[in-house]
């Protein structure tokens, strides 16, 4: 994966010499130095194929596929193929067996950097460039020049905090600026591949324009992902929020900076603030480098990303990306519009940039947590768009970065009502007006308006309709699940029961899982706490559904008086459909688990006893 990332945007339609790529590996894999030791050889043959035949996409990976599906074969596709091939085979037998083939590790010297001490969380700092665009061996198989290409690894130790992929970041921006120092920076993840060759270009129409480029700090192009299923089962796709919110916010100065797919301006990252009097260019200022080989140039720069440099600095504070909050992307980019700047959103017809979303409810679930929780920690932040902002960002800005910041305190609104008119149920107990009252019309107006009109929405931005099902499903299992849970972590840590962390979300799975995933078949299978909750919701609504239907039928309650009660049930029983699959009928191994099952049903008949008796 990180392999066909890093060839996809060196193949970029762009002049070599002026392109550097920077690998940050945060774990210090001597796997993944060896995928990308192998993706340098074979981008002498790549290269020149990319610029030879214009092809798209230039993610090998990518590539392949589409020619096998139609598309055409010139006369040294199988060539290229077979190095590919031949290429993907050696990765994935070093990563089978765990270790480097021995005849590779006497081939290159670089190796001799890891030992047997090195973990993930406790290794070394590494700067090694692989391709140094500047030394006349560096060429292709035609005689062009490579793009460089540097793979980092800032040290880390157990005993110093490491600040995430901020800290990942900020070590970067400190590397690039002794080697390349380009005015513009691409930040990608190592899951999204280049869509399209031309998408520097895209980004330099803004920063290049004579009259309005003087004030853009960032290019933000959207999240897409290649593995969506026709009815986006997890609602992975983000289909509304980047073909409807994101345009939005572009037009009150600007979007977010979402963390991949952004062209940044360098000085921006660095702390600059906008003054309108400057007019700033696009003009490289390349580092002089002494006279230094490369091995003690590697060396000078491994000093940059050890884990003391940034202690009593500015960095992550002032200087680079934001620290202290899981969305620090977000933090960052809020930051930089405050100081004047502009984003813009761009959305071309060709995807710029394909990813992998998640392919379980888990990981889509712990992602959405993380996310939430980072909102609502920027919202009580130094750089909260509702205080920092005022005066500084448009009021529209303002009020479409809340509805992101208030995501987890929405679970408490959904909480009550999937809750507390269910078990009012039980006992009768109206809570809406009757069916024949007049005061109906308003409940009723509301609930169809808001489903018509989200429908539409979701319909409009290329949805299906069974999409828009399952993306309602989702919403009520992040609300009252992920969100649930982003509310209480920040109130835990204040009482000192908690530590920050950052959960990567998975994006490799096992094939009986991407199998189910494809069919779109929820997978659940473990016994997270989320899935206890929405067990537990989901229980205690079938059996006050069924309780309060039944007493309708013998006419112990009136339907006139409980009409939008049993149809608010309903509806909730109605979208937990597949979880009911998964805890009393599926026996495959993405079923809800037993242990999940019998707890929550204990659970949900003891609330629902406990309210009937009281």
């Amino acid at each position: 994966m990180v392999a066909n990332t890093v060839l996809s945007v060196m193949a970029y339609d762009h002049p070599p010499e002026k392109l550097s790529v920077y690998v940050s590996d945060d774990a210090g894999s001597e796997l993944t130095f060896y995928a990308l030791v192998e993706a340098t050889v074979f981008s002498e043959h790549w290269l020149p194929y990319c610029r030879k035949y214009e092809i798209e996409p230039r993610c090998p990976a990518a590539y392949f596929p589409s020619i096998a599906s139609g598309g055409f074969v010139n006369s040294d596709f199988s060539m290229i193929k077979r190095l590919y091939q031949e290429m993907e085979n050696r990765i994935g037998m070093a990563c089978k067996l765990g270790r480097i083939p021995k005849d590779d590790l006497h081939k290159h010297f670089r190796f001799s950097k890891w030992d047997h001490s090195s973990s993930p969380g406790n290794h070394a700092a590494m700067v090694q460039i692989l391709i140094d665009g500047r030394e006349e061996e560096a060429k292709d198989g035609e005689g062009h020049f490579l793009p460089t290409l540097v793979y980092m690894a800032r040290e880390k130790r157990p005993q110093y905090f490491h600040n995430f992929k901020a800290g990942a970041m900020n070590a970067l921006i400190r590397v690039s600026c002794e080697i390349s120092n380009a005015p513009i920076i691409l930040n990608v993840d190592c899951d999204m591949y280049s869509n399209n060759s031309c998408s520097i270009k895209d980004a330099l129409c803004f920063f290049m324009d004579e009259e309005k480029s003087h004030n853009i700090a960032f290019v933000q192009f959207p999240q897409c992902f290649q593995n969506i299923t026709k009815n986006e089962l997890y609602g992975g796709s983000l289909r509304v929020v980047d073909k409807v919110e994101f345009h939005g916010l572009d037009g009150y100065g600007g979007p977010f900076y979402i963390g991949t797919g952004c062209f940044h301006r360098r000085e921006t990252l660095c702390g600059r603030e906008f003054n309108n009097e400057d007019r700033i260019g696009l003009k490289s200022h390349s580092p002089i480098r002494p006279h230094e080989n490369v091995c003690e140039l590697e060396e000078r720069l491994g000093e940059l990303v050890n884990c003391t440099y940034e202690k009593n600095t500015q960095w992550g504070y002032e200087i680079g990306l934001k620290y202290g909050c899981p969305v620090e992307d977000v933090l960052t980019g809020i930051s930089i519009l405050c100081k004047g700047w502009k984003s813009v959103y761009i959305s071309p017809e060709r995807e710029a940039f394909l990813g992998v979303t998640t392919t379980t409810l888990g990981q889509a679930l712990v992602q959405h947590k993380r996310w939430s929780e980072g909102d609502l920690q920027i919202l009580f932040s130094r750089y909260s768009p509702l205080w920092y902002g005022l005066g500084k960002l448009n009021t529209g800005f303002i009020f479409g970065s809340l509805t992101y910041c208030l995501w987890s305190p929405n679970c408490v609104a959904l909480l009550y009502y999937s809750i507390v008119p269910s078990l009012h149920l039980l006992k009768g107990s109206p809570m809406f007006p009757q069916v024949s009252s007049i005061w109906f019309l308003p409940f009723a107006y509301l609930a169809v308006a808001e489903s018509a009109y989200s429908c539409s929405e979701f319909l409009w931005a290329g949805g299906t309709l069974l999409g828009w099902w399952n993306d309602q499903r989702m919403w009520l299992y992040k609300r009252s699940s992920a969100y649930l849970f982003a509310l209480l972590d920040p109130i835990l840590k204040l009482v000192g029961h908690s530590n920050p962390t950052f959960v990567v979300s998975p994006k490799v799975s096992e094939d009986e899982v991407l199998r189910r995933y494809e069919q779109e078949i929820m997978e659940f299978g473990s016994t997270s706490a989320m899935f206890t909750v929405l067990s537990t919701l989901a229980t205690l609504n079938l059996f006050c559904l069924v309780l309060g239907v039944v007493k309708v039928v013998l006419g112990v309650l009136a339907f006139e008086t409980l009409g939008l009660q049993i149809g608010l049930c309903g509806v909730l029983v109605l979208i937990n459909l597949p979880l009911y699959n998964a805890m009393f009928f599926r026996k495959d191994n993405g079923r809800m688990p037993s242990i999940v099952t019998i707890k929550s049903t204990v659970l949900a008949l003891s609330t629902c006893t406990c309210f009937a008796f009281l």
